[in-house]
């Protein structure tokens, strides 16, 4: 896992296996909550997450598929650990302060799709691919999140399409039905992450953090009025922090 950047405005954190297409393992699931806890307390406004070499992320490695080594509980006890390990990777990146942003540069299959669909948006080069890849080696596609996050992004009809069949879906498809924002030139990529995560750091750090906060909220908010509730409540403590017409003005939107 590398991670660079963090005494800047934007931090780049790359799984680091490319030859076996950063394929998740245990210590680099680890890895990934040591260093998004580093962001977190970092000044860096916005997390870019990628891979290197051909691939983004290519899930579970099926290499551990026969046991949780060093656990000695019972088998299940042992693999619901390991499950849940795995997928509050989703949550943590939610929780962290920054917005974060999946550069996509190749397969994001399985546990892969889940991390790309756990940042709050995607950009893909058109070497970018997904699939729910679980469902093809008799296991459930729904796992780390993607049957809560893929229906929200793309809608339920395309979701279930590509949980049932575990297809890949190319780049092209991907941005046209929105599961990536946008496709690059590979060569491309990390220049049009940076950016669009330099347009989100200019906006400052509490009201972005909000922002982040209340948009996933509000993707579970039972009324508009419940929504409308927390809107107003966050306009009035960003307002109450005094720098409304400071930054106006700075902006130039208004007038002295």
């Amino acid at each position: 896992m590398l991670l660079d950047g963090l005494d800047g405005d934007v931090a780049v954190l790359t799984l680091n296996r490319p030859d076996k297409l950063n394929a998740l393992t245990d210590d680099m699931v680890r890895a990934f909550f040591a260093a998004l806890d580093r962001v977190a307390t970092s000044r860096a406004r916005v997390l870019i997450v990628t891979g290197a070499g051909r691939g983004f992320c290519a899930g579970f490695d099926l290499s551990l598929a026969d046991g949780v080594a060093g656990d000695d509980r019972p088998e299940t006890d042992a693999w619901m650990a390991r499950q849940e390990r795995y997928a509050a990777i989703v949550t943590r990146l939610r929780d962290i302060p920054q917005p974060t942003i999946a550069a996509v540069n190749g397969a994001a299959a399985g546990a892969g799709l889940g991390l790309a669909l756990g940042c709050d948006t995607r950009i893909g080069s058109d070497k970018a691919r997904f699939n729910a890849a679980f469902i093809k080696v008799g296991m459930s596609s729904c796992d780390i999140g993607v049957s809560y996050l893929l229906p929200r992004a793309i809608g339920t009809t395309r979701a279930a399409e590509m949980m049932l069949t575990g297809r890949m879906v190319e780049a092209a498809e991907a941005e046209r039905i929105g599961l990536i924002q946008r496709i690059t030139a590979p060569d491309a990529l990390m220049d049009e992450a940076q950016a669009m995560a330099g347009q989100i750091a200019q906006n400052g750090s509490l009201n972005t953090w909000l922002t982040k906060r209340g948009m996933w909220a509000n993707l579970e908010a039972g009324s508009l009025a419940a929504a409308l509730e927390l809107e107003n409540r966050t306009q009035i403590l960003i307002r109450g922090t005094g720098s409304l017409a400071e930054r106006a003005a700075s902006r130039g939107f208004t007038r002295k």
